[in-house]
């Protein structure tokens, strides 16, 4: 259903030159319905909606309750994207680069996901990239990011973001304007719905059997938002259904950026829903059959979070995945220094829960960017990698939280298991391997983690462990946070210089111990000598 794109926000950019416009467009395959926006971008990167469409196809009921996507679904999902890239060509978007099509959780658990995703490219010329959990946060956090920025009370505490879909539920954990914690949670409201008719019960013990379900997942989001005496986060809730009930619950202020709603009125609303048939929630309220579906288990788990987190009001903001790749198409890549920053966070919370030394490990983290950046004309790798560098450089240790034996691969099992915000699974699997392999043996044919990496992420892991190696080896003082750290290249050959270092016998000693693999991998031999003095009386000590 085409939405009417006059009631789209006007640029705040008005005058800006209308040359440099181009116009982009985002599609969405989701659980219950296929979207697409958009939208038109100034020189400055203002957007400016342009239209807005919607069609249901129940993706997700064929995975949830099949395994896979059948025919049927899957040719009414070619209709559809016809249709949309049609719009597109009569928008005049025709570059690529100017078109990101994505698909989430019914697609990503299909077990034909394959064969669905080449049947949409050959009759759509959609190349449709499937999303993980994570990749799903970041373009969440993208999304968001103006909307928490808009409130000075959700920069200034705690503020729990989270969207209720179809097969998943996504929470996104801000501290004062920081990502504390990124989390998806296997609640969907598709699922539920699911599971109440599968469970054949009468309706009040259904609902009941429901609740309980709800409940026992909202335990696992309370005990990623820990709870400080009496500071209690706000929340911030995304989705259509929750959008739905905003008109229904404050209609005066439906079509606002931002909207707040009473937490109990929205308890109340979700009863009501939930005490009607999927039929009479599409008469009642004229929605499609899939969304009546979704809407009262929706509605039940974000009434429900409400009232674990003692929250009486619940802010609502009409931000979606799409204005998150929107955004990433402006920018050219999510890969900002705000967006590193908020991966930095999310790291060091990591670190913290598992105890790990902070100070040891920002000096290692400090030193592995200075090498990585010294070494860029030989590794040739990006920011993104130097990011993952750095989240393995923090977290290399905190295998020690389980032993100190064998703490390296400790490391890589914590870092696997860890809800690291921004980093997809792939990123995830290198950084922990870029860790593990801080000491002790180098990758080897028998790592099966290793050997299922493709050859370009097995090179990545390899530069990057060998730079992890050499800045472990220069932090072996204890306390302080260490000198600064030049690096210079020469043929064949890598010379740090420690700033106020001392006596660099024990550096030097871990260097030779570490920096094989180094030698290995970028053919350059590893030279370390202090310096100290002021900037106009300096004295070298070499201890090469």
């Amino acid at each position: 259903m085409r939405k009417s794109p006059a009631s789209a926000p006007e640029s705040r950019e008005a005058d800006a030159p209308r040359a440099a416009k181009r116009t982009v467009g985002v599609v969405e395959l989701g659980t219950t319905s296929i979207r697409m926006a958009v939208a038109q971008v100034d020189e400055k990167g203002v957007v400016r909606p342009l239209d807005m469409l919607n069609q249901a196809v129940s993706l997700g009921r064929d995975t949830f309750t099949r395994g896979g996507i059948g025919a049927e679904t899957t040719e009414a999902c070619v209709k559809v994207l016809r249709g949309f890239a049609r719009t597109l060509r009569e928008y005049g978007v025709s570059d690529p680069g100017s078109v990101s099509a994505v698909a989430t959780s019914a697609v990503r658990e299909a077990a034909n996901a394959y064969a669905f995703l080449d049947r949409i490219s050959i009759a759509t010329g959609f190349d449709v990239k499937v999303l993980d959990e994570a990749e799903v946060n970041r373009f969440t956090y993208l999304a968001v990011l103006p909307h928490l920025r808009a409130d000075a009370r959700m920069m200034s505490g705690d503020t729990l973001v989270v969207e209720v879909g179809g097969g998943s539920t996504e929470a996104l954990l801000f501290r004062d304007g920081r990502v504390a914690g990124a989390h998806t949670y296997r609640l969907g409201s598709l699922r539920l719905r699911q599971a109440m008719e599968e469970s054949r019960l009468p309706g009040r013990r259904a609902m009941q059997i429901t609740r309980n379900e709800i409940d026992r997942a909202i335990r696992h989001v309370l005990d990623s938002v820990p709870v400080a005496g009496e500071r209690r986060p706000g929340m911030l809730a995304l989705g259509g259904d929750i959008r739905f009930a905003c008109l229904h619950l404050a209609p005066a202020r439906a079509g606002a950026e931002r909207v707040s709603l009473s937490a109990a009125g929205l308890s109340a609303f979700a009863d009501e829903i939930l005490g009607l048939s999927v039929d009479e929630v599409v008469k009642r309220h004229h929605v499609s059959y899939p969304d009546a579906e979704t809407l009262g288990p929706a509605l039940l788990v974000y009434a429900r979070l409400a009232d674990a987190l003692k929250v009486r009001r619940i802010r609502v903001c009409k931000a979606t995945l799409r204005d998150g790749l929107v955004a990433e198409l402006v920018s050219g890549g999510s890969w900002t220094p705000e967006f590193e920053r908020q991966v930095v966070s999310s790291a060091l919370e990591t670190g913290a829960k598992y105890r790990f030394d902070r100070g040891h490990a920002e000096r290692v983290a400090d030193y592995a960017r200075v090498i990585f950046d010294a070494l860029e004309p030989e590794h040739h790798l990006g920011q993104k990698h130097r990011l993952i560098l750095t989240v393995a450089a923090l977290l290399h240790e905190t295998g020690e939280f389980v032993s100190n034996r064998s703490h390296h691969k400790h490391s890589q099992y914590l870092i696997l298991n860890s809800d690291i915000f921004g980093l997809g699974s792939r990123d995830l699997v290198v950084t922990a391997l870029v860790a593990r392999y801080h000491r002790q043996s180098p990758p080897k044919p028998t790592h099966e983690l290793y050997v299922s990496l493709s050859r370009q992420e097995r090179v990545v892991v390899a530069k990057l462990a060998a730079i992890l190696r050499v800045a472990d080896a220069l932090t072996t003082r204890p306390g302080g946070r260490g000198g600064a750290l030049r690096v210079g290249i020469a043929p064949g050959e890598v010379n740090l210089a420690l700033e106020d270092a001392g006596d660099l016998t024990l550096q030097q000693h871990r260097l030779r111990q570490k920096g094989n693999m180094f030698e290995q991998v970028y053919g350059m031999r590893v030279g370390i000598r202090g310096r100290r003095g002021t900037a106009h009386e300096e004295q070298a000590i070499d201890v090469v």
